[in-house]
């Protein structure tokens, strides 16, 4: 019985991979660089598909518990144009197959699925090495050390495991966000909350994009896209809250006031987050005893399907595991086969960002929750 799986990051990837080893008798560890789970906010809302994330649930033996985290009625979806004008409105029958909860409240449910004592707080990673015969040496910032047995990175966008695998860093898209709250919306912000509407609302125009949730407690969550190079960012001093959410109004001039009081409302400082992917063909020859999953694995321009595609990978691994017991490198050779076509399809949906409602798989609810997904990183 395989006993000895070091897992690195205790994201929702890293946890449904503990948790669904766990409901098949396979010890592991994860360490996580943040000192606490709730050291910061989680991000805002995703939805979790029938066809992957609820897949990871179900094997993680989680779906019940998850149905209880659901919030009604947010997966309502519109589309506006600049002007205020709505062109897309789908209210939420509960037949979409993409129920929404709080990237919080998941994250719990995971962690608290878990033997006391699997994930170990506070322990950045400063980098990883082979020492042979499948084994690696993972030191972190404190100079501490463990050896793995079987280490699996899930580590997110810079993953210090990745260069185990693959010599590939992440490139800048073109493309930045600013994260924006606005609290208790309804009353104090009710022209921007009714534009919004009961779920996920987006407004475009080239190169500018508004994408917003309505989360607990009548919180609007936003994030405001703008193409433009990593230089235009630098030139605008986030450090100072009035004059960056000036500038970034600006770039939304002649917008509907309700939309632009998504961004020069803001309840808290902006928060600028780059945006970053690998190549869709990113792939590296079996190296024995190591692997990825989630964004550490197949970061990819936002599509609407991280958090979900993170949590099979983290299931399958854990299946696949289970099922070559004894047999660590059949195991991991069986689960790429399966990753690689399947990150690369999923990054073929980043050309959604450009498209409508009716077009293709790609509906307005992706591009909400991809920039939902890049708000976290």
């Amino acid at each position: 019985m395989l006993t000895d799986v070091t897992i690195i990051g205790a994201g929702l990837g890293g946890l449904t991979l503990a948790r669904v080893l766990h409901v098949h008798g396979i010890a592991s560890t994860v360490y996580e660089a943040e000192p606490s789970p709730t050291s910061r906010s989680q991000g805002g809302m995703l939805d979790i598909h029938d066809y992957n994330g609820q897949l990871a649930l179900e094997e993680a033996g989680l779906m019940d518990a998850f149905q209880g985290l659901v919030l009604e009625g947010r997966q309502a979806m519109r589309m506006l144009a600049p002007d205020g004008t709505v062109v897309f409105d789908k209210a939420d029958d509960g037949t979409g197959g993409r129920p929404e909860v709080q990237r919080g409240d998941l994250r719990r449910l995971l962690l608290d699925s878990l033997p006391a004592g699997t994930v170990r707080w506070g322990c950045k990673v400063r980098g990883a090495r082979t020492l042979g015969d499948g084994r690696h040496e993972v030191t972190f910032d404190d100079g501490a050390t463990v050896v793995a047995g079987l280490l699996v990175g899930a580590d997110g966008a810079w993953s210090r495991v990745r260069p185990l695998l693959s010599e590939t860093a992440p490139a800048y898209i073109g493309k930045s966000v600013v994260e924006t709250y606005l609290f208790d919306a309804r009353t104090r912000h009710p022209a921007a909350a009714k534009a919004v509407g009961g779920g996920s609302m987006i407004a475009t125009m080239p190169g500018r994009e508004i994408f917003a949730h309505r989360e607990k407690d009548e919180t609007l969550h936003a994030y405001v896209g703008v193409e433009e190079p990593r230089e235009w960012f630098d030139s605008i001093d986030f450090g100072d809250a009035a004059e960056a959410t000036a500038r970034i109004a600006r770039e939304f001039d002649g917008w509907a006031p309700e939309l632009t009081a998504l961004i020069t409302n803001c309840d808290v400082p902006p928060v600028l987050r780059h945006l970053h992917s690998l190549p869709a063909e990113h792939r590296w020859e079996r190296v024995p005893g190591v692997t990825l999953l989630g964004d550490a694995a197949h970061l990819s321009a936002p599509n609407g399907e991280g958090a979900n595609l993170a949590m099979l990978d983290g299931a399958e691994l854990a299946r696949s595991l289970a099922e070559h017991e004894g047999d660590v490198e059949a195991a991991l050779a069986a689960y790429e086969r399966v990753l690689f076509p399947r990150s690369a399809r999923a990054a073929v949906l980043e050309a959604g960002e450009e498209l409508g409602p009716d077009t293709g798989d790609v509906t307005p609810h992706d591009l909400i929750a991809a920039f939902t997904e890049a708000g976290r990183a």
